[in-house]
C-alpha cells in the first residue's frame, strides 16, 4: 500500500528504522487514511523502549509508565510509543501493570476496537520516502468495520470494558464522530457493564461528553448513550424526564424535546449545545398536576441549580460553570413587543452581554425542538434586534455627572474600593431610570448610601 506521508513522518520513520528497530504507524490516522479524509495526528507504535527513542530524538520527552515519546515538531506533537502487554485493571481504568510487548501483533490486541487496532508498517523491501510501500495490518478485520460503520471492541468486549471503562463512553464519542453505530455484542456488553463508569473521573467523562457535543451527530450520540444505558449513569437528572409528557404545544417528552433542543441548538459551542441538552433539567423536579393541565413553574431555576451540581460533578472551569448557570437560568426569557428599554436593559445585565448570542441560540434550540417549524418567531426576532439597539444607547459608569472626586470630597474618603462601590450603586440607579444621572440627586444619593451603610 503506497502512503504518501509528509516530511517530519519520514524523518521519525527513517530515523527509527536506521536504528534497527520496527515501527509502524498506527491510531485513528489509519482510520483516516483508509477512508481517504485528510490525515492530521499522526501516532507510531515501535519494538524500541522509550529511553533508546529519545536518544534517537533529542527534542522528545518520556515522563509515564505506558512507554509512550513526545516529539514536538511545529507546534504539533508526534507519539510514539513502545509495544507493550498490560495486566490488571483494579480501578477498571488503568493497568496495575505494564510490560513491554514483543511484537506489533500483540500490541494491537490491547486496543479497545476493531478500527483503532489497525497499523501500517514500512515495508522491508521499500526505502521510505514521500511516497512510502506500506504493509497493512489489520488482525481484527478492522477494515471490514470501517466500511460497514460499525464499533466493534476487539476480542472478547466485556474483557475490553472491565480493563476500561471509559472505553465504553468512547465507542459511543466515535460513533457520535464518524456516524457509526455499535455492533450488537459490543453494545449488549456495553449496556452489562455501564456501571462501571462510576470509576470514570468526572473530568474525562466532562472531555468525552465534549467531543460527542462537538461532532457532527451530537443528539445521535447523546441518544446512544441513552440506548446503551451509559445516560443513566452520568446524567440521571435527564433520564428523569422520559416519558413525562407535556402541555400545550409541545409535541414530545421532556427527554425527546431536550435531544430535539440540542439537535437544532444552531451554536457550534458545545457548552452552549450542552445548555440546549439541560435546558428543561429542571421540569421533572417542578412538574406539577397531569396531561394538558401539568405546570413546570420556575423550572428555570430548578434547572440552574441542577447544571451547577452537573458542571461540579464534571469539573468545569468557573467560566463554563457560570455560562452554562446562566444560559438555562435566563433561557425562558420573556419576549413581549411593549418591553420597555429599561427592561431590555435589565435583561442584558442579567445574562451578560457575552452570552446574548448563545441564549438566543438556546431559545431558539428550544422553539424548534417543540416542533416549531421557523427559528424565530417575528417577536423573538424584533426581540433580538432590540437587544442590539439598546445596546447602542445604554449608558456606562463615565456617563455620570459626578465621578471619583466627587465621591472622595463629598464623603471625605480617600482613594480605594469604596469609590468605585459608590459610583456603581449610583450608575444601577441611572440605568433604571436614566433621568436620574443629575449631579444634584447624585450627589444627594452618595450621602444617604453613606449614612445607610449600605456600602461598606
Amino acid at each position: 500500500m503506497i502512503i504518501e506521508v509528509p516530511p517530519f513522518v519520514q524523518k521519525i520513520l527513517q530515523t527509527v528504522s536506521k536504528a534497527g528497530y520496527e515501527i509502524s504507524i498506527v491510531g485513528g490516522v489509519v482510520r483516516d487514511i483508509l477512508s481517504r479524509h485528510k490525515q492530521y495526528d499522526w501516532d507510531f507504535t515501535t519494538n524500541s523502549k522509550p529511553e533508546e527513542i529519545v536518544k534517537l530524538f533529542p527534542d522528545g520527552f518520556y515522563d509515564n509508565i505506558f512507554g509512550t515519546v513526545g516529539i514536538p515538531f511545529e507546534g504539533q506533537t508526534y507519539e510514539i510509543t513502545t509495544y507493550r502487554t498490560e495486566f490488571g485493571y483494579s480501578d477498571q481504568r488503568h493497568p496495575d501493570k505494564v510490560s513491554w510487548g514483543n511484537s506489533l501483533e500483540e500490541d494491537l490486541s490491547r486496543r479497545d476496537f476493531t478500527i483503532n487496532a489497525m497499523a501500517l508498517r514500512v515495508n522491508s523491501q521499500s526505502s521510505i520516502s514521500q511516497k512510502t510501500d506500506f504493509e497493512f495490518i489489520d488482525p481484527y478485520n478492522g477494515q471490514e468495520d470501517l466500511k460497514n460503520k460499525l464499533i466493534r471492541a476487539v476480542r472478547d468486549p466485556n474483557e475490553r470494558f472491565d480493563e476500561d471503562a471509559l472505553r465504553m463512553l468512547r465507542a459511543v464519542r466515535f460513533g457520535a464522530q464518524l456516524g457509526f453505530t455499535i455492533e450488537e455484542k459490543t453494545l449488549l456488553a456495553i449496556q452489562k457493564n455501564a456501571s462501571l463508569i462510576n470509576n470514570v473521573s468526572g473530568e474525562r467523562i466532562r472531555e468525552e461528553m465534549k467531543k460527542i457535543l462537538l461532532s457532527d451527530f451530537p443528539s445521535d450520540g447523546v441518544m446512544l448513550l441513552h440506548s446503551s444505558e451509559i445516560l443513566n449513569v452520568i446524567l440521571p437528572e435527564l433520564e428523569k424526564g422520559y416519558g413525562m409528557s407535556q402541555p400545550k404545544h409541545h409535541i414530545f417528552d421532556v427527554f425527546t424535546h431536550s435531544i430535539e433542543a440540542l439537535r437544532f441548538c444552531p451554536s457550534s459551542k458545545w457548552i452552549v449545545r450542552l445548555a440546549s441538552l439541560l435546558h428543561d433539567v429542571g421540569k421533572p423536579i417542578a412538574a406539577r398536576g397531569e396531561s394538558s393541565d401539568r405546570t413546570f413553574y420556575n423550572h428555570e431555576v430548578i434547572g440552574a441549580k441542577i447544571a451547577y451540581n452537573i458542571a461540579e460533578r464534571w469539573h468545569f472551569s468557573k467560566e463554563d460553570r457560570e455560562k452554562i448557570v446562566t444560559l438555562i437560568r435566563w433561557h425562558q426569557f420573556t419576549v413581549d413587543e411593549f418591553q420597555t428599554d429599561k427592561a431590555i436593559r435589565r435583561f442584558i445585565k442579567r445574562v451578560g452581554n457575552e452570552n446574548l448570542e448563545d441564549v438566543f441560540h438556546v431559545r431558539i434550540g428550544d422553539r424548534l425542538g417543540s416542533g416549531c417549524t421557523r427559528a424565530e418567531s417575528w417577536r423573538l426576532k424584533k426581540y433580538m434586534q432590540r437587544t442590539i439597539d439598546v445596546q447602542k444607547h445604554t449608558p456606562s459608569v463615565k456617563d455620570l455627572k459626578v465621578d471619583g472626586n466627587d465621591v472622595m470630597k463629598v464623603l471625605h474618603i480617600k482613594p480605594g474600593p469604596k469609590v468605585g462601590e459608590i459610583l456603581n450603586k449610583l450608575f444601577e440607579e441611572i440605568l433604571e431610570d436614566p433621568s436620574k444621572n443629575e449631579k444634584e440627586y447624585l450627589l444627594k444619593r452618595m450621602l444617604e448610601f453613606n449614612d445607610e451603610k449600605k456600602i461598606q
